[in-house]
């Protein structure tokens, strides 16, 4: 019955606008391409279907409507940034598959680890650096950093039934709210980051580079990086504060890697040379997905990766069928003048001379709205455009209002247990009771938006980004 449901909503909400006569300003195709994309949308959230499955029925109805052309329907699979995040995908799965990942995490314990605050700052470090080459932050926190975790707090005999708050409920939140703040910081250390680009251009007309948008997000993220786990070791304090004992433990761990492999260390330089490439990519003219190919053919070529490995990577092809199917449908609605209607329409009902107000409640509001969202991904393609076009329309800077909409749409992660795909990994652990986490979740989303919004508009603006 629950399925049937989940089919039944979003198709009452596609048929529902369908039918309604199309308003003044717009064709009837531009129309039943919205009453589509809404539906993909719904769909997205109830999820009948995996959102990859969700994606093939909308592309079928779209074609067989007559709405779109088969071509039409599924020439968002062409975009180039859908194959950024693909080979950001492949390279987690170096890191993962080389252990290089583990290695560099267990080397930041191991030096910096003497304490529960330090192990944690280390954990974050060990996070940051990984993010910009693992679009999946569900991988980057399930396949590296929660395992370490979960082996240190049990070396303090830290059981989530068993004196979870010696160590392993600080270090569980710590690590989530951390993976919060760096899935945010860079355009691909988040699978919905890049469709937040696309959508910036295709609806706004405004390119996002990856520069551009790891330059937005450095100062403020890295301010964040440095409060957050000192806030988590104040309000809720581990009752273990000496973690020799982990540290040297990992020193053990470590000595049995023995030395860096030929694989870690192919997997450390196409690494380094790829964030180069996309950091310089204003001076080179290479494409971001340009360097992400040349990246994967050196992994294949050197034998890092095999076919066997790109063809296993489910996350990059589930990414690329939904994401190149709204993709696809949002170019559309631009093309056809839709996104351009709708951003006069709210427009005229907003003041003029009211764009800071304008700007802070669409950035509040889709912060919060993230309550009664399961997933990052169904956010963003709900409420990017629109509480964008709310704003802009309003008369606040295009650049710094949808890089703060892209902020806040990878922050507000930090609100429930269900908020994204990392949340159920660290939250089924039992380390932290679920009403601790929605009050620390909402502590920490207050302490981000004012670091965000606050330092990170003034370093935009000195910057000159607005």
């Amino acid at each position: 019955m629950k399925k049937l449901l989940n089919w039944i909503i979003p198709a009452v909400f596609g048929i529902g606008l369908w039918f309604i006569p199309t308003p003044e300003g717009l064709t009837p195709q531009s129309w039943h391409l919205f009453a589509i994309f809404v539906a993909t949308i719904v769909g997205f959230i109830t999820q009948p279907l995996p959102i990859g499955g969700v994606s093939i029925v909308v592309i079928t109805v779209a074609a067989l409507t007559g709405t779109l052309k088969i071509g039409e329907a599924i020439s968002g699979f062409a975009n180039s940034a859908i194959w950024l995040i693909v080979g950001a995908f492949l390279f987690s799965r170096g890191f993962i598959k080389t252990g290089l990942g583990k290695r560099i995490a267990y080397n930041l314990i191991a030096a910096f680890g003497s304490s529960s605050l330090r192990l944690a700052y280390a954990l974050a470090l060990s996070d940051l650096i990984l993010a910009p080459a693992t679009p999946s932050n569900t991988a980057r926190v399930g396949g590296v950093i929660m395992p370490i975790t979960t082996s240190l707090a049990k070396a303090f005999g830290s059981e989530p039934q068993d004196g979870p708050r010696k160590i392993g409920s600080f270090l569980m939140q710590s690590i989530y709210q951390v993976n919060t703040i760096t899935s945010a910081m860079f355009q691909t250390s988040m699978a919905g980051n890049t469709l937040v680009a696309a959508l910036a251009l295709q609806s706004f007309g405004i390119g996002i580079t990856w520069g551009d948008w790891a330059m937005a997000a450095i100062v403020p993220g890295i301010v964040a990086l440095l409060i957050m786990p000192y806030f988590i070791y104040k309000v809720y304090p581990p009752e273990i504060t000496d973690a020799r004992e982990a540290q040297q433990m990992i020193r053990e761990e470590l000595k049995g890697l023995g030395k860096m492999s030929f694989q870690e260390w192919v997997m450390l330089g196409v690494f380094v040379l790829a964030l180069v490439l996309w950091a310089t990519s204003q001076f080179t003219k290479i494409d971001a997905t340009t360097v992400a190919f040349l990246g994967i053919s050196i992994l294949l070529a050197t034998s890092v990766l095999v076919w066997d490995d790109v063809k296993s990577e489910k996350g990059a092809w589930d990414t690329l069928v939904w994401m190149g199917t709204l993709m696809g449908f949002a170019g559309f609605l631009s093309k056809l003048g839709f996104i351009k209607w709708a951003t006069v329409l709210v427009g005229g009902y907003i003041p003029e001379g009211s764009w800071i107000i304008a700007f802070v409640i669409a950035v509040l509001i889709n912060t919060y709205s993230h309550y009664v969202f399961a997933s990052l991904t169904a956010h963003i393609s709900a409420m990017f455009v629109a509480f964008s076009a709310i704003a802009i329309s309003a008369g606040a800077p295009p650049m710094l209002t949808l890089l703060m909409i892209a902020f806040t749409s990878n922050l507000c992660m930090s609100l429930t247990h269900y908020a994204a795909g990392p949340s159920p990994v660290i939250f089924n652990t039992g380390y932290v009771p679920q009403n601790t986490w929605w009050k620390l979740g909402f502590f920490t989303s207050v302490i981000n938006l004012i670091i965000f919004m606050g330092l990170g508009s003034v370093w935009m603006k000195l910057i000159g980004m607005w």
